[in-house]
């Protein structure tokens, strides 16, 4: 029996956290790109048969990475030397062109097997990839979430794959068409969620061999790995103060995993030394968005959390009540996923607001009936929506919401303290990325959001609306109040 030992780095959901923190209370950084690279840097050396991977998201949530359209970060990375990444969601934000320009730049294969150009059924991106290492042959396969669908909503030459049962065949394909006696392991690196990832394994073939799903998109932080269909599955939650580790050893005989060891490991200054050289490369833009973009916008009367995306908070009231007020609508709805900080103040530099709200987007604004805003909440407010992949909101303080996960129902719906009316007529603010996608997200296609005839857009920069509410109001404050309720 041939065996051979690897150990399997991965990260996953990234997002321009480049820079290490202080730890609360006490003197360890935490996190940051100098002391992950000084930690792959410290397993490479000590260890024979090393891989990092990443499972997409390396883009966005950072103003380096925003300020040069991600061109920066696959510099940054190109550092890191990854040996294999596949796309995530964000990977597209800056559009697919773009994309394709940020794989030239890449020293390392950015893959996935399931983004095509319909009209020609030819696949974008190189779907897979097998590596020599050891003697031995990986292979690697790239699956991203439907999401890509949202961003290239408008290119209608460009699709995916986007449900796990689509993806579980084009899977299927690349190891029946590309997958040989000599492939020794299969590892699938996926952005489709946690959740998704274990629907995914249920459908998988085991002629196909797939041994390992690496994924991310859930930012799903776990204790050990899920084992399903004799395939395990994993992530590593998200940004830099962690990183996964896999130490495998493989049966060249069976080319199969027959011993395995995997860990969380929280990245500090206690576990490796920082990587200097990569710090002061890192630096090097950080310098120049400090000197464009450090102004100071406002003073709060206290830091504004946003600890998570399923529930309201008070960073998420500010800006769905800034945005409101400007809209002067009844019901303004952010996705919690365009707030990209846990914290905000109290003092707000511009910088802080760009990195807090990256995602710049017109603002529209809508006019429904009752019956279709009671719709709209019943879907968004859903057990299942909160599940870590699902898009989910933040509200302005006209709204008070219940739902009842026990009885799976939205139990009441206030607008000024009094009950919605299905029969009578409400306006609902909406940035422009959930109008296009409000099918899926919220229920209602945009032919009933624009049937009444009402409709307007009311800015074209969320962002610039924000700096001057910021300028315009100092010293407030923002708390939970009850505008979402789960029973």
């Amino acid at each position: 029996m041939k065996t051979k030992k690897f150990t399997i780095l991965h990260s996953n959901d990234m997002h321009g956290d480049f820079l290490a923190e202080m730890k609360a209370g006490k003197k360890e950084l935490i996190g940051g790109l100098s002391l992950l690279s000084g930690y792959i840097n410290k397993v490479r050396r000590e260890e024979e048969n090393v891989l990092y991977v990443i499972s997409g998201d390396m883009l966005q949530g950072s103003l380096i990475d925003t300020e040069w359209k991600g061109c920066s970060t696959i510099e940054i990375m190109n550092y890191l030397a990854p040996d294999v990444v596949t796309v995530g969601n964000h990977e597209i934000d800056y559009g697919l062109p773009h994309l394709l320009f940020l794989e030239k730049m890449a020293n390392f294969p950015l893959i996935n097997a399931n983004l095509y150009i319909i009209k020609n059924n030819r696949r974008i991106l190189q779907p897979y990839l097998i590596m020599k290492k050891a003697g031995f042959d990986i292979l690697f396969i790239g699956i991203i979430t439907e999401k890509i669908i949202d961003s290239l909503k408008q290119d209608k030459l460009i699709g995916t794959f986007v449900g796990v049962e689509e993806a579980s065949r084009e899977v299927g394909k690349i190891c029946n068409a590309y997958k040989n006696d000599d492939v020794d392991l299969t590892i699938l690196l996926t952005h489709i969620g946690f959740e998704s990832d274990i629907e995914l394994a249920k459908l998988l073939k085991p002629e196909w061999g797939v041994d390992l799903i690496i994924g991310g998109h859930s930012h799903t932080v776990l204790k050990k790995p899920a084992q399903i269909n004799n395939i395990l599955i994993t992530q590593a939650g998200v940004g830099t103060n962690q990183i996964g580790r896999f130490d495998i050893v493989v049966d060249d005989d069976t080319n199969s995993i027959i011993k395995y060891k995997w860990q969380l490991i929280p990245i500090d200054n206690k576990l490796a030394k920082p990587d200097k050289k990569l710090e002061e490369y890192i630096q090097s833009f950080q310098g120049e968005i400090d000197r464009k973009y450090n102004v100071i916008l406002s003073k709060l009367s206290q830091t504004l959390t946003h600890p998570k995306r399923e529930e309201e908070t008070s960073l998420g009231n500010l800006i769905a009540d800034a945005l409101a007020e400007n809209a002067d609508c009844d019901v303004m709805l952010v996705g919690s996923g365009s707030i990209r900080v846990k914290k905000l103040g109290p003092v707000v530099t511009l910088k802080d607001l760009l990195a807090s709200f990256p995602y710049d987007d017109i603002l529209k604004k809508f006019t429904i009936t009752g019956a279709q805003l009671w719709n709209i909440f019943s879907h968004i407010m859903r057990t299942e929506n909160r599940n870590g992949e699902g898009e989910c909101y933040q509200v302005n303080r006209k709204v008070r919401a219940e739902y009842s996960d026990k009885q799976d129902k939205l139990l009441s719906l206030n607008i000024d303290g009094i009950p919605v009316d299905k029969t009578k007529f409400y306006t609902i603010g909406l940035q422009g990325y959930h109008f296009n996608n409000s099918a899926n997200y919220l229920n209602i296609t945009n032919e009933e959001l624009l049937a009444s005839g009402k409709s307007k857009v009311i800015t074209t920069s969320a962002q610039q609306v924000l700096e001057e509410f910021l300028k315009n109001n100092q010293n407030i404050s923002r708390k939970i109040e009850g505008r979402l309720v789960y029973k």
